[in-house]
């Protein structure tokens, strides 16, 4: 079972080009949404009956679907908010390292993760993959579908259009633009740091 989860406080009140109102909307009610259903569904799982377990329906499967839905959605959105709060600058240390060596140039992995951004209808995920020992960047449409095991999140980008229809209405690609000249890539290199080893 999982602890019971706590809403993260956000380390920033408002971002260049995203508004309080903006911010506030995302993290005081969708984010603390999915905490909020997470601790609900691992109350429920408490009860839940495994001898009528059934992969057709039972209460207990449709609790295991939801439960990665709800801590996908809690994951994601921290991971989101955590990688903001940046001064606009490109990255440098290991991950830049890191991008060069896997895309070529840093202007290559963000041609590629800009288009990840166009083309998702959920989030955008750069990883690191534990066996590659490469970067990837990925899509998922659904917090519970599009994920890649054994690898590491190390930069999540939320396109729902929640992240960002108050301040840029459905103009997206402005938003992107406003995203990556937010990324705290200090963040993403202390978690290369703990998480890759290999790496350092």
């Amino acid at each position: 079972m999982i602890s019971k989860k706590e809403v993260k406080p956000l380390k920033y009140q408002n971002l260049p080009g995203l508004s309080e109102k903006q911010l506030k909307e995302h993290h005081d009610v969708l984010y603390a949404g999915y905490v909020k259903k997470l601790n609900e569904i691992e109350e429920k799982l408490k009860e839940a009956s495994r001898a009528e377990a059934s992969a057709s329906y039972s209460q207990f499967r449709e609790l295991k679907l939801e439960e990665t839905f709800s801590l996908n959605g809690v994951k994601l959105h921290e991971g989101y908010f955590d990688n903001l709060g940046g001064k606009g600058e490109k990255p440098q240390g290991k991950i830049l390292e890191i991008i060069e060596r896997d895309f070529g140039t840093y202007e290559n992995w963000e041609e590629d993760f800009k288009a990840c951004g166009m083309s998702a209808r959920g989030w955008v995920v750069l990883t690191y993959d534990l066996e590659e020992k490469k970067l990837h960047n990925y899509i998922c449409d659904w917090h519970s579908q599009g994920g890649v095991w054994n690898t590491v999140a190390l930069l999540i980008l939320d396109v729902y259009e929640h992240a960002y229809f108050i301040d840029y209405a459905t103009g997206r690609k402005n938003y992107i633009e406003t995203f990556m000249k937010n990324i705290d890539w200090n963040f993403v290199n202390e978690k290369i740091k703990k998480f890759i080893p290999l790496e350092n």
